[in-house]
Formats: structure tokens, C-alpha cells, sequence
């Protein structure tokens, strides 16, 4: 049974991870993707070794097929607009003006191809000062007030969250804004630019829980949000994660500390005074946590219905009942690469079920079946395989 996005044609022009994310979301969902490469190729499969395969760019091309074009040949251009013009989606990641400079400008597809979905993802924008920086994860961590969210809790000193979460976040959002545009599309038959930065994207994240002291115009509170400890507990032989919300939650979670009487405390009677509180109420709970095992707490908390879980090291992801009983990682072959893990796709439809569509492509290993797909010879794609180095030798020669 095919994908929800099945017979759905997107044309991926995106490098690093923001765009090659959303691309293969779209691919596990049934979608065709075809990856528009350079001769040398995504710089993904360069970010580690001196191969054509990272583990990176495994876990971000999935399921695609690609084509490598010189883009500043005027027959690849034109190859290039014969895939647009029969394409459901076009998805790039450049810097602001570069699809300008190639011709492949938003209102130029869109006299090729009413339907087309053209979806833009930058990293700050459009317009305004910033507009020609460039931008990387980090940018966006600090930019958007992420790594002040991180701060020490000692010294205040903003801190950066480990992972590209601006960029994989960013990859969701777009993907789910380029569903929503096929659906209007069914409606009207009309195809629509979207403009997606990972900025705006970070700022739309925070703001439910994180941004809550500025929300209310005339009531902001400067306190941090990183002025309370994390939710890490230490143990006798490892660490914890617990918390209590509601009433009944810090009710149970008083009990298993053998501090029933602190549901009675004013400082933590109520849900706000608890979050007011939250640093004390932390340090009470961690200083009870840390004389017992691990395995012993969660059964306890578990018990007593508190929302608690042993925080795995990455390595013991894969091991855990959870993950394995949900069958969360599967194993694929990656050809010239080796036996990889990928995470099955997260969203499951009961009709029409997404799937990991296969390995990463090679560059341009489809390069043949795609432009023979647009009506071009054997001869005619040869010509356009040729790079710029070789059409100069054969022009001397």
C-alpha cells in the first residue's frame, strides 16, 4: 500500500538539513523526491571522511532519487525547468537572490507550472539587516532567545542545546506548510509561495511555555526561565527524571520521598507556587533522590502515577523496552556505506502507512532515469553529465 503522498513530485534543491529533513519526511510519506545535486555533490556527504556518504546525509536523504546538474549550464537550466514544470513541490534552501540569479525565481516557476507548491526555507528571512549573514544552527540559538533559555542557573552565561534543533525543527514545520498548501491547492487548483525562516520558526517554538513572562503586554517578568534547576535527578547509580504538574502528581511524589507533610507547605501548595518555588521544591526532591537506586524510584514512582523515566545515554536508546517494543529503529543497508539504524517514520496511518522508501541515492545515481522521464536522449543526458572541466578538455582537444 502506497504513502498518503504518494504519485506527489518534489523537487529538492536543499542542502545540510533543514530542507533535506523536510524533503525525506515528504519521501517516507510516498512522496517522489528527486535531489538536485552539484557534480561533488550535497555538502552533507562531506562533513565527516573524505566518502560520498555521511552518516548525516544517510539520515536526511532517505528514500530520494538524485540528479546532479551544473546548474550554470544553460541546458541543465532547462533540464532543470522541464522538472518544475511537471512537479508537484519545489523545496530550496538558498541564500536569498541565488534563485533569482538562476532564473528559477518563484513567479518565473510559477508561469511554468500554476499548481507548484515552491516552498523557500532561509535562516533569518527575507529582508532586513540580517539578510545576508550566514546562518547555521548556532545563529538561530542565539538569535531567538534558545540558548538563554539554557543558561547556567549559577552564572547566567547562555548555553547552546547539543543538537541542530532550529534546523530539524524548522525541517517539521516546513514539511507540515507544504501539506497544508497541497491541500488548499486540491481546493483551487492554485499553487503558493511559502516563505519559512528558521528564526521565525525558533520564536513560534518558545513561545507557549518559554516566552510566558513576556506574553501579557504590561506584565512582563524578567525572571529566567533557566533560574531553576533541570528536572535530572542523581542517584546511587545513575539518574532520574521526575516531575510533578498537578496536585495529585506532587502528592504522590511527597509520598515516595517520605514528605507527605510538603503538599501542606504554602511554598508549594498550589501549581504557581510550585513553579514560583520551583528551585527549592527541585533541591528538596534531589537531596531525598540521590540516597536511593535508580530502578527503585521509577518502580515507586510508577506506582504512585508520577510522570518519571531513567535518562538514557544516547547508546542506550536503542536497548530500551519502549523503543524496542514500538519497533522505533530499523535496519537498512546503505550501499558503499555499510548497515545503518534509522528511526521509522514517527506519524503511522492506518491506510495509507509511511515507510522508509530506501537508502540515501548516490550523486546523480538517478540521473539517467529522471531526465528520461522529462523526454531527453541517452545523448542529450550524456552532454548534460559532462562537467565543466571535461567540456573544456574535449573543446581544446
Amino acid at each position: 500500500m502506497s504513502g498518503p503522498l504518494h504519485g506527489i513530485r518534489v523537487i529538492d534543491l536543499t542542502t545540510v538539513i533543514s530542507g533535506p529533513v523536510c524533503t525525506m519526511l515528504l519521501a517516507d510519506q510516498g512522496a517522489d523526491v528527486i535531489k538536485v545535486e552539484p557534480f561533488g555533490g550535497d555538502i552533507a556527504r562531506r562533513t565527516a571522511g573524505d566518502g560520498e556518504f555521511t552518516a548525516m546525509f544517510v539520515s536526511s536523504n532517505r528514500g530520494k532519487r538524485s540528479i546532479a546538474l551544473d546548474l550554470k549550464q544553460p541546458a541543465a537550466l532547462e533540464a532543470m525547468r522541464k522538472l518544475i514544470a511537471g512537479a508537484d513541490v519545489l523545496v530550496q534552501n538558498f541564500r536569498p537572490g541565488t534563485m533569482e540569479r538562476l532564473g528559477l525565481d518563484e513567479p518565473a516557476m510559477r508561469l511554468l507550472n500554476r499548481g507548484l507548491i515552491y516552498l523557500s526555507i532561509s535562516g533569518v528571512g527575507e529582508t532586513g539587516p540580517y539578510v545576508k549573514k550566514r546562518v547555521y544552527d548556532p545563529v538561530i540559538q542565539s538569535l531567538s532567545g534558545f540558548a538563554d533559555v539554557q543558561a547556567d542557573q549559577d552564572t547566567g552565561r547562555p548555553r547552546m542545546i547539543r543538537t541542530i534543533v532550529a534546523d530539524k525543527t524548522t525541517a517539521v514545520h516546513a514539511a507540515q506548510a507544504v501539506c497544508a498548501a497541497l491541500v488548499a491547492r486540491g481546493r483551487t487548483g492554485d499553487g503558493q509561495h511559502i516563505r519559512l525562516s528558521m528564526l521565525d520558526t525558533m520564536i513560534a517554538f518558545l513561545w507557549p511555555e518559554a516566552m510566558t513572562q513576556y506574553t501579557v503586554v504590561g506584565r512582563e517578568n524578567a525572571a529566567q526561565p533557566a533560574t531553576r534547576p533541570d528536572l535530572i535527578f542523581r542517584t546511587l547509580d545513575g539518574y532520574i527524571t521526575a516531575g510533578a504538574l498537578s496536585d495529585a502528581e506532587w502528592s504522590g511524589m511527597c509520598e515516595v520521598i517520605g514528605k507527605p507533610e510538603l503538599t501542606g507547605d504554602p511554598r508549594f501548595r498550589t501549581p504557581a507556587a510550585r513553579s514560583v518555588n520551583a528551585a527549592e521544591r527541585i533541591a528538596l526532591v534531589g537531596a531525598v533522590l540521590v540516597t536511593g537506586r535508580s530502578q527503585d524510584w521509577l518502580d515507586r514512582l510508577d506506582a504512585a502515577d508520577v510522570p518519571c523515566a531513567p535518562v538514557l545515554r544516547r547508546g542506550e536508546v536503542m536497548d530500551n523496552v519502549q523503543v524496542i517494543n514500538n519497533a522505533l529503529i530499523e535496519l537498512m543497508e546503505q550501499p558503499a556505506f555499510g548497515t545503518v539504524r534509522q528511526p521509522r517514520p514517527a506519524a503511522r496511518f492506518d491506510r495509507t502507512p509511511a515507510r522508509i522508501g530506501g537508502p540515501a541515492p548516490r550523486i546523480g545515481e538517478h540521473t539517467d532515469a529522471i531526465l528520461a522521464e522529462a523526454g531527453y536522449s541517452p545523448s542529450e543526458t550524456d552532454a548534460m553529465k559532462m562537467s565543466r572541466a571535461a567540456r573544456s578538455a574535449k573543446a581544446s582537444g
